[in-house]
């Protein structure tokens, strides 16, 4: 109801700038009929008319943006509701069940590993939150750099990835690179890598086929891809969806639940430090290469 509300706003000021120009044209027009030797006035007829209309445009343009704004940043808000409420729900659930009557030992241990999974996705969801406020406020604050082995790092977040979704070694295969060693800090390069193999895990079809890999570029830059057989992105979007809150519209981002700040956090940290993040694929149902590229050190 509140996103149908706001489309009819901007269809009403829409209407409302035409019909302004409009009547601004036929007045217009029906003056300089009748003035038409008034040089001055002409000029200045056109200047206020040029104004007008760029004001309309403009406003029109920024009530948009607004109004697209506030669909996020709701989108966002229930996005968050639900993977905050689902596992704690989940986790009540089986406690109460634990309590209430007996359970054997095969089943509890179920149970344990269950909420363990449903504790670590809270965890993930508040951690990207956490985090996405982090960026955003410090951004302009020096990062505390440490050596990093990212061949490591990818390694470490490949075994937290299998563990979390479940995923078979053949289904998340990597080929690692050369040793190479980058400057920043652990945390983010972690998570900047973490969303990038969750990203594919999340969007990638049955049967499952990832691939990550690591390789140098020049010698000056190290890039980590991981490449998925999964629903692809059309062309269109492959800039947008590392916008803040952003998701792909359609029917896929009702049923794969997520935040919309996993790629943000991707793009944020390449740049923070020193390196980018871009997103390749040929369009729907053809998969889709998400590629983060990082300085080398020495």
């Amino acid at each position: 109801m509140v996103v149908a509300g706001r489309r009819r706003s901007i269809t009403f000021f829409i209407a409302l700038g035409v019909g302004l120009i409009s009547v601004i044209l036929l007045l217009y027009i029906g003056s300089v009929s009748f003035n038409w030797k008034n040089g001055i006035l002409l000029f200045l007829g056109i200047l206020l008319l040029i104004m007008i209309i760029t004001g309309v445009v403009l406003n029109t343009i920024f009530l948009v943006r607004e109004v697209r704004r506030n669909e996020q940043h709701d989108a966002f808000i229930n996005a968050v509701t639900h993977e905050l409420k689902t596992p704690v729900a989940s986790i009540r659930l089986y406690l109460e069940t634990l309590q209430t009557r007996p359970v054997n030992e095969g089943k509890r241990q179920e149970f344990y590993r269950t909420m363990v999974e449903d504790s670590e996705r809270l965890i993930n969801t508040i951690e990207q939150v956490l985090r996405t406020g982090r960026i955003g406020s410090t951004s302009h604050l020096k990062l505390n750099r440490v050596r990093i082995d990212l061949n490591g790092v990818v390694e470490e977040c490949l075994a937290r990835a299998r563990n979390l979704h479940r995923v078979t070694p053949e289904s998340l295969d990597y080929q690692p690179g050369p040793p190479v060693t980058v400057l920043g800090d652990p945390d983010e390069v972690r998570a900047a890598v973490s969303n990038l193999i969750d990203n594919a895990v999340k969007y990638s079809g049955s049967p499952m086929k990832i691939s990550v890999d690591t390789s140098p570029v020049d010698g000056k830059f190290v890039s980590v891809r991981v490449r998925d057989q999964g629903v692809g992105i059309p062309k269109i979007e492959l800039k947008q969806i590392f916008k803040r809150f952003y998701r792909v519209p359609g029917p896929l981002a009702t049923r794969v639940k997520g935040t919309g700040l996993g790629l943000y956090i991707v793009r944020s940290v390449a740049k923070r430090h020193g390196g980018r993040a871009w997103a390749e694929s040929e369009g729907p149902g053809r998969g889709s290469t998400f590629v983060l590229q990082l300085p080398i050190v020495k």
